[in-house]
């Protein structure tokens, strides 16, 4: 699935992946591939993200919103 993280000044990661877990408002919660559609709000925590060579990487968010949709996720965070 492909993953977007913007921020108001630039694109912070942008690439395939396996997984992403995010810090929403209720928990953490994790998109996987043919995830169903969904939009929720993401609170201050880290983003993580595992590539398709299960590296993992680490995003420091203060809150954002997340859309995914046919395995596009696209993450708007501050």
């Amino acid at each position: 699935m492909n993953i977007e993280i913007v921020n108001p000044d630039k694109t912070v990661f942008e690439g395939e992946a396996k997984a992403v877990l995010l810090p929403g408002i209720d928990g953490f919660f994790e998109i996987l591939e043919n995830h169903a559609p969904l939009i929720s709000v993401l609170k201050k925590g880290k983003i993580k993200v595992v590539d398709m060579n299960n590296k993992e990487s680490f995003y420091e968010v203060n809150g954002g919103v997340v859309e995914n949709l046919k395995n596009k996720v696209l993450i708007l965070v501050d």
